[in-house]
């Protein structure tokens, strides 16, 4: 810990209220903890970063409460009137529009602001789109980077995925539907085809989840009529790639082919996998060499 880092002293945290960091649903409206209604039924001020968004939510349960804007064209001026409150023995709640405050929403300047005044700051866990997208992309779990939303300028955009290509854990982007192929298509040439998830419209009623090679899913997006919802980008983290001229794929897709013990879509995905090639191209190849090898 740094030696300028605050500590806590019981005898202000005892004066002081509490910040609490309350997740709310990204989705489905039921997807809120019994501790966050709680907590949002007590404390005197709720900071959110929509009030009209978080005052129709707070209707549905019901829940009673005190809201003032907090978002990022008011944070700066926002933050030392919700630091005056907790000063003075109030509660304050943070919420953003969904999922956990703070991540890629307004709210580290107070939590940072609270922190160095040594006003107590609490999580109310729940729901997180990165979280939630992670849990089922059946990509690796055990280390991955958040890297939120790209820069929108292209330029900065293939500098930002040029320093995150060797990165060895899976990546998680946030990307607004208009932006989400754009996206596809800079990762694809920065970084190569590598395994993929897009997930959309997450725990509502048009839940999709999208995987694949890039390639693939850019495919499949493009053949939408129109992408609708923000998407959570999950994208595999670099390997070191085992390199086979079309020579020796040719004869290693031959030598499976003869043994037949396994189904050709599931051979062209293992066989993808192995050398991080399109799962489609690798079975146009295996279709093409059955056929001619045939009798």
């Amino acid at each position: 810990m740094p030696l300028n880092s605050p500590t806590n002293n019981p005898k202000t945290l005892d004066k002081y209220g509490t910040l609490y960091v309350v997740a709310t649903p990204i989705g489905n409206r039921d997807d809120i903890t019994l501790r966050a209604l709680k907590t949002l039924e007590n404390v005197e001020v709720i900071a959110a970063e929509d009030t009209r968004h978080t005052g129709s939510f707070l209707k549905n349960h019901p829940v009673k409460g005190k809201l003032i804007s907090y978002h990022e064209h008011n944070e700066k001026e926002r933050t030392p009137d919700l630091i005056e409150r907790l000063k003075a023995g109030f509660s304050v709640a943070l919420v953003s529009n969904a999922g956990t405050p703070v991540l890629s929403d307004p709210g580290f300047r107070l939590i940072k602001t609270a922190i160095e005044c040594n006003i107590k700051v609490t999580p109310i866990p729940g729901v997180s789109a990165a979280i939630a997208a992670l849990s089922v992309s059946g990509l690796p779990c055990d280390a991955f980077a958040f890297i939120g939303f790209p820069a929108k300028k292209r330029g900065k955009r293939l500098k930002q995925l040029e320093a995150l290509a060797a990165v060895p854990w899976t990546l998680i982007f946030y990307e607004s539907p208009k932006r989400i192929a754009k996206l596809l298509e800079d990762i694809l040439s920065v970084m190569g085809d590598r395994q993929a998830v897009v997930s959309r419209e997450m725990t509502k009623l048009h839940e999709e989840f999208i995987r694949g090679f890039l390639s693939e899913i850019l495919i499949r997006l493009q053949q939408h009529p129109k992408i609708k919802g923000e998407c959570t980008l999950l994208v595999k983290g670099y390997e070191a790639r085992i390199d086979i001229s079309p020579e020796d794929l040719e004869a290693e897709l031959l030598r499976a082919l003869e043994n037949r013990k396994t189904a050709l879509p599931d051979l062209a995905k293992k066989i993808s996998k192995k050398y991080s090639l399109p799962k489609s191209e690798v079975y146009k190849q295996a279709v093409k060499i059955k056929d001619n090898h045939k009798g």
